[in-house]
């Protein structure tokens, strides 16, 4: 009886798959025609699915009820329980080894190597995607991105650049090496740029030296923006361990600025959205009481967002430091005074940043401008320029030249793109998003992983929620860029078709800034709706 039962449900096992495997071919080639389709064989073609569907319903639900079932669990959902595990897609922000889990489906290799994978010398027929279908053709793109590109909303200016991320081929581009102000979309440039000077592990140093005499520290600012009330808390508190052989007179304490040169102050001036850019501050120079998200303090998350800034942030960490110093027991003489820490000087104690790629994830996510600019003064300290705006500039543009991308009228004037005199081209943004996506350059992977998510998180969480940008939900991941009269998008889209492509959307010129925002939004959800390989027009 027992050996009967067992031949039922393997026979049914059996039947399961068969069905499954059936049902998958055939949904494939369904989605690869049903671009192509006229709307009649497109009612049929739903008709006809329907049917089928009901089918397939019909002989799932017989197998679940017959089983296999072991200690009261189907043994196909504990197979599926086990393949699932440990791929949530929660924490985007997680270590660099583990970033290319998120594009997984990519095999460049693949895709470059064979006849059929759209290299170089072989014919765009096929690649990453749903088994063998290519990215969109030139012509369908046109017909669905023109007419939304005609909006008025998107002022005098639009430069388009669409390409395919697995092998970089232009598939639709409008004015795409054409340079214009990128405004917050500078950051994806910012971002490649430090990643490939500094490292995706490397991480900016604050320290404590003993100064010129025993009865003085200087605290040396490195440039990390992030650094929090509570880690210089920390910075003090190990110093203070260091000290308790000191004699017991009075310590003076100093800082160092040195690492940073020319002027402090962004050209649009005291801004909300940007602190004086500075190689020491702390919690961002954001003052208490600020409008912020988080605090940065106390475990909760990062500040982020505009608030008022410090207009001395190094004077300020500094006395914050050396109140420290006061609680964890060390007797502070008058107030800290700025000066440059001796050459060798002993270390008494330091605090390390976050790695650079996890610094980018957050610059990139929350548009945070003085991550941006710290990072673009980190690429010039690499590169061996002066870590001035000039310098900054000069070296996020030699660095990028590395990654042999389209630099032709490229300026770089900021880290942050708050400064209108920046241009950059929609084709240098989709370049860099295609060099992010290669396996071959994986120290850029934070490019991508650290993009907002559409209706979800970032600066993009309050957005696609209309009816137009809605089907963008989930699967298109941007930055974002808004200056007055200056509405830019870049990132990457998952077609229909699961193909990945890279876009940038560059408008200038709008007088309605939600107006525009919404027909960035309506262009990337229509990349995301989008799969179709010949124009839907029949042309």
């Amino acid at each position: 009886m027992r050996d009967t039962a067992s031949g039922v449900r393997h026979t049914a096992i059996r039947a399961y798959r068969k069905v499954r495997a059936r049902a998958r071919r055939h949904g494939r080639r369904i989605r690869q025609h049903w671009r192509t389709a006229t709307p009649q064989q497109r009612q049929t073609a739903g008709v006809t699915a329907g049917a089928a569907a009901l089918g397939l319903v019909l002989a799932v639900t017989a197998v679940a009820t017959s089983g296999p079932w072991d200690s009261g669990q189907r043994t196909a959902e504990r197979s599926r329980a086990a393949a699932r595990e440990g791929r949530s897609g929660g924490n985007h922000t997680g270590d660099a080894p583990r970033a290319p889990r998120v594009l997984a489906a990519l095999d460049m290799e693949a895709v470059r190597g064979g006849a059929a994978g759209g290299g170089r010398d072989a014919k765009p027929s096929h690649g990453p995607g749903a088994a063998g279908v290519p990215p969109p053709s030139e012509a369908a793109l046109a017909d669905i991105l023109e007419p939304l590109l005609k909006d008025g909303d998107l002022g005098k200016h639009r430069g388009v650049s669409v390409v395919d991320a697995a092998t970089g081929r232009k598939l639709y581009g409008s004015k795409p090496r054409t340079a214009a102000t990128p405004a917050s979309t500078v950051k994806v440039a910012t971002a490649a740029a430090a990643l490939t000077a500094l490292g995706a592990d490397h991480r900016i140093t604050t320290r404590v030296v003993r100064g010129k005499g025993e009865d003085e520290v200087v605290l040396v600012g490195g440039g990390d923006p992030t650094l929090s009330s509570g880690a210089l808390d920390g910075l003090a508190r190990d110093t203070a361990r260091k000290l308790r052989g000191h004699d017991g007179g009075k310590i003076s304490v100093r800082y160092d600025t040195s690492r940073y040169s020319g002027p402090l102050r962004h050209s649009i001036g005291t801004n909300d959205n940007l602190a004086p850019v500075s190689p020491l501050m702390v919690d961002e120079a954001r003052l208490k009481g600020g409008s912020g998200s988080g605090d940065g303090q106390d475990g909760d998350a990062p500040a982020h967002g505009p608030a008022p800034r410090s207009t001395d942030p190094a004077e300020d960490a500094a006395e914050a430091f050396a109140d420290a110093l006061g609680e964890h027991g060390v007797d502070v003489d008058n107030e800290p005074k700025e000066a440059k820490a001796p050459g060798k000087a002993k270390e008494l104690a330091a605090h390390r940043s976050a790695p650079v790629s996890a610094l980018v994830e957050r610059m990139l996510t929350y548009s945070d401008n003085d991550i941006a600019e710290a990072l673009a003064r980190q690429t010039a300290l690499a590169a061996g320029e002066p870590a001035s705006f000039k310098g900054a500039g000069k070296a996020v543009r030699r660095t990028l030249g590395k990654l042999d991308v389209p630099l032709k009228g490229a300026r770089f004037a900021d880290g942050s793109g708050l400064d209108r005199d920046g241009k950059v081209s929609p084709a240098l943004l989709t370049s860099l998003l295609v060099r992010a996506a290669d396996p071959g350059h994986a120290a850029l992977r934070p490019v991508l992983t650290g993009m907002p998510v559409a209706h979800f998180t970032g600066t993009l969480d309050s957005r696609y929620g209309s009816d137009k940008g809605k089907q963008g939900a989930g699967l298109v991941r941007a930055k974002t860029g808004t200056l007055t009269g200056v509405h830019t998008l870049a990132g990457t889209v998952v077609d229909a078709d699961g193909r990945l492509l890279a876009f940038a959307f560059m408008a200038s010129g709008s007088t309605d800034g939600k107006g525009a925002q919404g027909s960035l939004d309506s262009l990337a959800a229509a990349l995301a709706n989008c799969g179709c390989r010949e124009s839907p027009s029949g042309s």
